[in-house]
């Protein structure tokens, strides 16, 4: 159903490429638009390590909302991790490249505990996580993608 990579002597395993979806803030959510046109956004996440799923939050409207409910497919693309090494000048780049189903968690338990886990790989204590938490997280929705397809690699740039 997924293709192979095409140059696999880039590849990274499905661990490493879990590790760098662990370490990266960002990423960019590809979703299926309206009248055929992709919408890729970049959202801040948190790679759950006890369930292996992405999380996300987002407002309750709007375009990214719109597009998850009319179809829940997606692509979650992080890429980072820039090392140069001593014998060559070009930097090696690592990408990671999700595909998975994305599910609208409107429970507010469910996401009053997933805002707390995301918001503190973000904040740098827990109180000013809560903080934030009580002023704005009544308006928003957790989403969690559920990984069917993972690859990563690494190329030199040059």
């Amino acid at each position: 159903m997924f293709r192979q990579m095409r140059n696999r002597k880039n590849g990274m395993t499905a661990g490493e490429a879990e590790d760098l979806l662990r370490s990266c803030r960002r990423g960019v959510l590809a979703v299926n638009g309206e009248e055929g046109y992709p919408y890729a956004v970049p959202v801040n996440y948190l790679y759950d390590n006890e369930t292996g799923r992405i999380i996300f939050h987002g407002a309750k409207s709007g375009y990214k909302a719109d597009c998850l409910k009319a179809d829940d497919r997606v692509c979650f693309t992080v890429y980072g991790s820039e090392t140069v090494r001593e014998e060559d000048w070009a930097p090696f780049v690592q990408s990671a490249v999700v595909f998975g189903r994305c599910r609208i968690i409107r429970e507010q338990e469910d996401i009053d505990r997933l805002l707390k886990k995301f918001a503190m790989k973000y904040y740098p204590d827990e109180r000013m996580a809560d903080e934030e938490i009580a002023r704005s997280g009544k308006a928003a929705w957790m989403f969690e993608i559920r990984i069917e397809h993972i690859s990563g690699k690494q190329v030199q740039e040059k």
